[in-house]
């Protein structure tokens, strides 16, 4: 029993100090591209594209859990490319979705309503007679409605494509491993 718990501890710092180490990452690239960007156009293109990650890593992460092995094991016994590495996500649900809807979707969702915050500062600055109150409340708003809208969306598909997902996930993963030469962790030690 005490193995378990030491398990689940440090199954629950990695995931911390991975999401830490991410939520960085996003971050100075988000606000890198942000300081860049001087139209306002562009910086709600950006806000966009983080809140569209979120919302395909949370389909994954739903996917993953919602597919159906025989038909990935069939394809992998039939040697198709990408089926094994399919089967090996599929198996590992439960890390899967952990790492795609917590930890990608939590960064995705931190990042998108900083990038939100940026975008009002700046309107704010720009243009000072404007309601800040009202304008971050719209930008929340919409924040909110474009990741609740996109994962109920991605949700459905997900559910309904969860074994096409995970193997063209899979397709992925195995070319990626094949253009850089290495084995994936999902992949080592493996036949």
């Amino acid at each position: 029993m005490a193995g378990r718990d030491d398990r689940k501890w440090r199954r629950g710092l990695i995931n911390a100090l991975f999401t830490f180490v991410l939520s960085l990452i996003f971050s100075y690239v988000s606000d890198l591209l942000l300081g860049k960007v001087t139209a306002f156009i562009l910086a709600l293109l950006l806000l966009f594209v983080i809140i569209m990650i979120g919302v395909l890593f949370d389909m994954v992460g739903f996917a993953a859990a919602a597919a159906e092995i025989g038909h990935l094991n069939a394809r992998a016994a039939n040697k198709l490319l990408g089926a094994r590495q399919a089967v090996m996500l599929v198996k590992n649900a439960d890390q899967v979705a952990i790492f795609c809807n917590d930890v990608m979707g939590d960064v995705c969702s931190t990042v998108s309503g900083a990038i939100g915050v940026t975008i009002v500062f700046r309107l704010a600055t720009s243009s000072p007679g404007l309601d800040t109150g009202l304008l971050t409340t719209l930008i929340t708003a919409l924040v909110a409605a474009f990741a609740v809208g996109g994962k109920a969306l991605g949700k459905g598909v997900a559910l309904n494509e969860a074994t096409e997902i995970m193997f063209r996930l899979g397709q992925i993963i195995a070319w990626l491993e094949r253009l850089i030469g290495q084995k994936s962790i999902l992949t080592k030690g493996k036949r």
